[in-house]
């Protein structure tokens, strides 16, 4: 299975994060090697507009088959058009791919691995990582333009879950399609401390702290 990781240069709220240092390493290479270390795959693509980026991804192992055209390199672009555009590329026939956001570097080979073992055994249409919510769903509530608190209507009280950005596994119809959620999607679960997604500054310090809080078991 092949992994496309989609890294862009022009991130806005935090300049430069695709190979800013984490802990002493370019935030993608975390991404690049959790691919690597997952045994189904069997080839990891970055994808890039990056100069800088793409010599990052190619001294961590990844292969970068030029830089990404202007058209997919704009804020309108989507993830599934970049997809698309790399799967045309490829020679051999591919049937599914994996998407790697960069910005999620404590998702690990396991990970990976055990999300692509539960896409095989379901014969899924897709597996995308979620996390649980870390406040139930019928605590949420509604502020009106005056600041007045208002409930939002009977919300049901039990466990809810959000995508959490780490894992997409997709086959070639939810692509094609670009309908990621049938009712042959299933849901791979992280934990919440596995499932930091860097976008701010804050986001940035907090995995340095989890970083060097326990090292190790990261």
């Amino acid at each position: 299975m092949i992994a496309i990781i989609p890294a862009r240069g022009g991130s806005k709220r935090l300049p430069g994060k695709n190979i800013k240092l984490l802990n002493g390493k370019p935030l993608i290479a975390y991404t690049i090697e959790a691919a690597l270390a997952c045994k189904y795959i069997t080839k990891v693509v970055v994808t890039t507009d990056d100069i800088e980026i793409a010599k990052v991804a190619e001294k961590y192992g990844a292969l970068v088959p030029g830089l990404r055209p202007q058209e997919l390199s704009n804020d309108t672009a989507s993830s599934n058009e970049v997809i698309k555009y790399i799967l045309n590329s490829q020679l051999e026939k591919i049937d599914s791919c994996v998407l790697l956001q960069p910005t999620s570097p404590l998702r690990n080979g396991k990970h990976i691995t055990e999300a692509i073992e539960l896409f095989i055994k379901k014969d899924a249409d897709a597996v995308i990582s979620f996390t649980k919510e870390h406040h139930p769903l019928h605590w949420n509530k509604f502020i009106n333009e005056n600041g007045v608190i208002e409930a939002i209507g009977n919300l049901p009280q039990r466990e809810s879950f959000y995508p959490n950005g780490a894992i997409y596994v997709l086959s070639l119809s939810v692509i094609e399609s670009n309908l990621y959620y049938t009712n042959k999607t299933y849901a791979y679960i992280m934990d919440r401390m596995n499932s930091v997604d860097i976008d701010t500054y804050d986001d940035w310090m907090f995995c340095n702290y989890l970083f060097s809080f326990n090292n190790e078991a990261l």
